[in-house]
């Protein structure tokens, strides 16, 4: 008997199986099989430890503590390659620009929007009810399966296309409709006088005020910088600061990876020669 419960419940685990599989087959419209902060933590792993580098399957499954060959992991890997995220070359995993715009806390608003819009059935969804209200659950589920989603995988497709959703900013609005999130870019500095404020010499000695020297992400971070003598809140220069900790980050090599911004403020107990 016990022998015969084992058999039953290997079949069943195979029909599942099978089923989910003809379901996908049946599917003719693309969805991921888990949401978008999912497909972040791969891009995060592969940030955090490469950067700009490619890594194989198996350093990737045990930076997020998987199985290289569990279904989890395989799935997990699939909806951030469909997000745009990641891509894989010769066997091996790189970011891709969007990729790596969305582990960039500057640029990560924009990145995650446009990482949800790269899902055929997400984009699909959004140009149907831009400008209106979205349907109860049961309706919505038929929108979706007549969009191309296998009508048993219409409640599976909506549940990760709704934390998506939310993840990216799409129900900032409330959670009956989908409004594209609005993305502040961040104003550029005006060049200061050059009477009044020292030039940044180009590395290896070039003159002139140009930064012509420089790495193009460190011109475009020095470029935000306020103006001397005006307001800049502390919020603003944590976030100022860890940008350029990511940057040099992704150009200098190193153990200097990983240091993180806070908001502390210094001691400013008096010292003995400050009433000198």
């Amino acid at each position: 008997m016990a022998g015969e419960n084992v058999s039953s419940v290997s079949d069943a685990g195979k029909a599942k199986a099978g089923e989910e599989a003809d379901a996908r087959q049946r599917s003719t419209i693309g969805f991921p099989y888990e949401d978008l902060n999912s497909a972040f933590e791969i891009a995060q792993a592969i940030h955090n430890h490469v950067g700009l580098g490619d890594c194989e399957d198996d350093q990737l499954a045990s930076w997020t503590k998987q199985s290289p060959k569990s279904s989890g992991y395989r799935m997990q890997l699939a909806a951030t390659r469909m997000f745009g995220l990641m891509e894989s070359v010769g066997g091996r995993y790189r970011l891709t620009d969007l990729g790596r715009a969305v582990v960039d806390p500057q640029r990560a608003r924009d990145a995650r929007v446009r990482a949800f819009l790269n899902v055929p059935l997400y984009v699909a969804v959004f140009e149907k009810y831009k400008g209106g209200v979205l349907p109860p659950t049961a309706a919505f589920e038929r929108d979706i399966q007549s969009l191309g989603v296998a009508e048993k995988m219409k409640d599976r497709a909506r549940r990760y296309l709704e934390r998506s959703a939310e993840q990216a900013g799409f129900f900032e609005q409330g959670r009956d409709r989908l409004v594209r999130p609005g993305v502040r870019e961040m104003a550029e500095a005006p060049p200061p006088a050059a009477a009044e404020e020292p030039h940044v010499q180009a590395k290896g000695g070039g003159g002139g005020g140009d930064m012509e020297g420089f790495h193009p992400f460190v011109q475009g971070l020095l470029k935000t910088l306020p103006e001397p003598d005006t307001e800049w809140a502390s919020s603003a220069r944590v976030k100022w600061l860890q940008t350029a900790a990511n940057i040099f980050d992704l150009i200098y090599k190193g153990d200097g990876g990983g240091i993180v911004v806070s908001g502390a403020r210094a001691d400013r107990s008096p010292r003995p020669h400050d009433h000198e």
